[in-house]
Parts: C-alpha cells; structure tokens; sequence
C-alpha cells in the first residue's frame, strides 16, 4: 500500500496517479514551450532579422533555438515512451523516466527564457542590458523554480495534517 498513511492505495494505483499528475504538468508547460520555439523560429524570417542581429546574437540566436528544440523533443518523450511501454505492465517504469525527462525539460526551458531575454534586451538596448536582464530572470526562475519548491519540499506546513 501507499507510503502516506491517509492515501491508501497500491503501488499500481499510485503509479496511475503519478502519469496523470505528470500529464497535467506537461499540458500546462508544453503549450509555452512551443510557442516560445515558433517564435525563435519564425525569427530569420522577419525583414529585419539579418539587419538588426549583429555577431555574438546570431550565435546566441541559434543557441536558442537548439536549446528550445532540445526542450520540445524533452518534453513530448513521455508520450513516446508511454506509446512504447503501453499496456506492458511498466507504468511505474514509464513515470520514472517520464519525470526525469520533465525535469531535463524543464532545465532547459529556464536557459530557453533567460537566454530568450537575453537576446531580446541585447537586440532592443545593447549587450551590457541583455546580459542584466538574463541574470534578472535567471534570479526569478531560481527562486521560484528551485528555491520555493526546495522550501515546501524541506518545510513543515502547519495546515497540513500529519
């Protein structure tokens, strides 16, 4: 049975819990994954692209763009390997990786959007104010990407039962 005493429920049930828990969470992440990478994408076809990048934002540019392909194929893999591992018996399996695969994903998103920011405040204010702006929404994601699940993770809520 479940290792939380007030949630009876077997390894099997917890395992179908988990992929529905990890489903939402990549529902919700997936749909501004792939809009941020159509807009890196549709980006060289502007008219003024060629125009207003100059060298190191071309590299970053397509450091951007890899990096948000990479976040794409990340996270549509649990889709992939749950097809594989279907009706196989895996499911626990499948949550395990699926969630490692989340994680990755979820890494690489944060350098997508601090480097995104990047690019952006470099091509609009100059290198220097891309640079802070990065740092700045590094900071953020830390904070509240790790930081605060880190804290509620090693923290006692008085509201809880148990």
């Amino acid at each position: 049975m479940s290792d939380i005493p007030d949630r009876p429920e077997s390894p099997a049930m917890r395992a179908d819990r988990n992929w529905t828990e990890l489903t939402q969470e990549l529902r919700v992440s997936q749909t501004g994954v792939q809009i941020l990478t159509a807009f890196l994408l549709i980006l060289p076809f502007q008219q003024r692209f060629a125009e207003l990048i100059k060298g190191t934002q071309l590299t970053l540019y397509l450091v951007l763009v890899s990096l948000a392909i990479t976040t794409t194929i990340l996270m549509v893999a649990p889709v992939s390997l749950h097809r594989f591992l279907f009706q196989r018996g895996r499911k626990a399996r499948t949550v395990h990786i699926s969630n490692r695969l989340t994680t990755l994903a979820l890494v690489f998103l944060g350098l997508t959007i601090a480097g995104t920011v990047a690019f952006v405040f470099s091509v609009v204010l100059g290198q220097f104010w891309g640079w802070i702006a990065a740092a700045a929404a590094a900071v953020l994601l830390a904070a509240l990407w790790l930081v605060l699940p880190w804290l509620a993770r090693t923290t006692r809520d008085p509201h809880e039962e148990g």
